[in-house]
C-alpha cells in the first residue's frame, strides 16, 4: 500500500528529528494539527500555505505533500549578441551570458526543442510593430525552413539581422515590417539564416 501524505510527512519530521507537535507550531497552527492530519485525516488536505512552509523546512519539493508535481524546467543560454531590427549590428563576440529558465511546456506550446534554442535582445525599429527595440527573441536554430509567415535572425557578414525572409532563386531577400526600411537582396552565400524567431517576450 501506497504512502500516505501523512505517513510521508511523519517520516521526513522522523528524519529531521522534529515532532509533529513542533512542526505544527512551526506553521502557526495548535500543537494538535498534524497529529489530527496524520492519524485522522483531518483536514483532508494541507493548505498551500501550510504545504510551502513545511516542504521549505524539510527541505522537499511541494509534490510530496499533496502539491503538485513542479515542472520540469530547461535552461536556455542568453546571448550576449543582439539582433538588429534596423539596419544592421555587428555581431561583436556571442557567448552565453546566462542561463534562463523556461517550462517545458513553454517551449512546447513555442514548438521548440530545448537543445537548440537561445535568447537574444532586439535593437533598432524596422520590425515596428510586430517587433520592439528591448524586446527578446526565443530562436529555434533548428528551424531554418523560409516560410512566408516565419521571422528569422539573420547573419549577413558581421551583422545580425531580425527580418521576414523571402528566397529568390539563389537570393535572399530581406524584408522589414516598418515601411520606411527598404528590403535587403543578399546574393548566394552574402546571408545565412539563423534561426526562426518562435517567441516574443516583452516587458510590461
Amino acid at each position: 500500500m501506497a504512502d500516505t501524505v501523512g505517513d510521508t510527512l511523519e517520516r521526513l519530521a522522523a528524519a529531521q528529528g522534529v515532532s509533529l507537535s513542533e512542526l505544527s507550531r512551526l506553521i502557526g497552527r495548535n500543537l494538535a494539527y498534524l497529529q489530527q492530519f496524520v492519524r485522522r485525516g483531518t483536514p483532508r488536505r494541507l493548505a498551500e500555505r501550510d504545504r510551502r512552509m513545511l516542504a521549505s523546512f524539510l527541505g522537499v519539493d511541494e509534490a510530496l505533500l499533496g502539491g503538485e508535481p513542479r515542472e520540469a524546467t530547461y535552461a536556455v543560454p542568453y546571448l550576449s549578441v543582439a539582433a538588429s531590427a534596423g539596419r544592421g549590428v555587428a555581431v561583436g563576440d556571442e557567448r552565453s551570458i546566462r542561463q534562463e529558465e523556461f517550462t517545458a511546456q513553454m517551449l512546447r506550446d513555442a514548438g521548440v526543442a530545448a537543445g537548440h534554442v537561445s535568447l537574444i535582445d532586439v535593437v533598432g525599429d524596422s520590425m515596428q510593430p510586430t517587433i520592439l527595440a528591448g524586446d527578446r527573441l526565443l530562436v529555434d536554430r533548428a528551424d531554418t525552413r523560409l516560410v512566408s509567415t516565419g521571422i528569422f535572425v539573420v547573419r549577413r557578414e558581421d551583422e545580425l539581422l531580425v527580418k521576414r525572409v523571402r528566397r529568390e532563386g539563389a537570393a535572399l531577400v530581406l524584408l522589414s515590417d516598418n515601411a520606411d526600411y527598404t528590403p535587403i537582396r543578399c546574393e548566394a552565400g552574402e546571408a545565412a539564416v539563423i534561426g526562426r524567431v518562435k517567441l516574443l517576450l516583452r516587458q510590461p
